[in-house]
């Protein structure tokens, strides 16, 4: 059964047709034609254009169907003329949504803030900064797929605008999209390399990335292949990068030198601690750097072996290569 508003929709077409039968539209010979066409429409979808009743509930007068036809195709043809030119004024008002919007971001109001570059937005849609701004509120409160988008709008507008990488690398970085973040920030450098808060970002979102890899690779973070793969070894530090620090190697040198060394694994408590290390059986390396009398030791030894790492003239002078 068809639905009130389609009957509406035929009654006015049968209004339509029957007008273009009397005014002369459709010649006379056709008229009969029409006339047959109007009676099966019309007993299909149960509408009759004489009864009273539907003429009170389905007419549309004043207005009839090519009015409002025409009024279509008078907007579709404004559509396609393309956006409206934004004027001055237009211009004025956007900026002072702007600013209002940024006094609610500093008051931490951001839906407020949103709201207001959003109307900004619609008064002049070619400002790069409106959508940044946007992009900044809609992270403060966690909705970092929208200010990737709008960060996107605003590089699209200007693709020279350096904060519109910041945002975005910003909003990337919260969703954990670590490769996305170092993309945008090094688009960003590229365009401002002096900026400290983008080579910052970009630091940190590279270390994020590297410890993401590492763990996808099966190597948890300070486990690295110079712990010749010893499963269980959790939190054991990479010997590969201890063998290889000037300061430390220097350091095992003097004890081995002074003897500190034997006096050292002699210790019942430092076995006991190896031991766990090399087995997986918990404590291992945390408790000893916990551990008073250990702490106490080192001190005495490294004190006897000729001063604390980093006096070593061996190092460079970069505490053993660290960066």
């Amino acid at each position: 059964m068809a639905s009130e508003n389609k009957k509406a929709l035929v009654f006015s077409i049968l209004e339509f047709l029957q007008k273009s039968c009397t005014d002369g539209t459709i010649s006379a010979d056709d008229s009969e034609g029409i006339e047959v066409a109007m009676q099966c429409i019309g007993e299909a979808f149960g509408v009759d254009p004489t009864d009273q009743a539907q003429q009170e509930a389905f007419s549309t007068k004043p207005a009839n169907l090519l009015s409002i036809f025409e009024v279509y195709l008078k907007t579709k043809s404004k559509s396609k003329a393309g956006p409206k030119e934004v004027t001055a004024e237009d211009k004025a008002k956007a900026e002072e949504l702007k600013a209002a919007g940024n006094r609610q971001v500093a008051e931490r109001n951001y839906p407020e803030a949103i709201r207001l570059y959003t109307e900004a937005i619609a008064l002049n849609g070619k400002q790069s900064v409106y959508y940044a701004n946007r992009a900044a509120a809609y992270s403060q409160q966690g909705d970092h797929q929208k200010a990737v988008d709008d960060a996107k709008k605003a590089a699209e507008i200007d693709p020279s605008y350096s904060k519109a990488y910041s945002r975005m690398g910003h909003a990337y970085f919260c969703l954990e999209q670590y490769q996305d973040a170092v993309n945008a920030y090094e688009k960003g450098l590229e365009l401002d390399p002096a900026n400290a808060t983008l080579k910052s970002s970009l630091a940190t979102a590279k270390s994020k990335l590297g410890g993401l890899e590492r763990s996808v690779g099966g190597e948890a973070p300070g486990a690295g292949a110079g712990a010749g793969g010893m499963p269980g070894a959790g939190g054991m530090p990479d010997l590969g990068a201890l063998l290889n620090n000037p300061a430390l190697m220097g350091m095992a040198q003097q004890m081995m030198q002074s003897g500190a060394l034997d006096q050292f694994m002699n210790n019942p408590n430092m076995a006991r601690m190896a031991q766990q290390m090399m087995g997986g059986g918990g404590g291992g390396l945390a408790e000893m750097m916990n551990n008073p009398e250990m702490m106490e030791m080192a001190r005495n030894m490294m004190g006897g072996a000729g001063g604390a790492p980093g006096g070593n003239n061996n190092n460079g002078g970069n505490n053993g290569g660290s960066q």
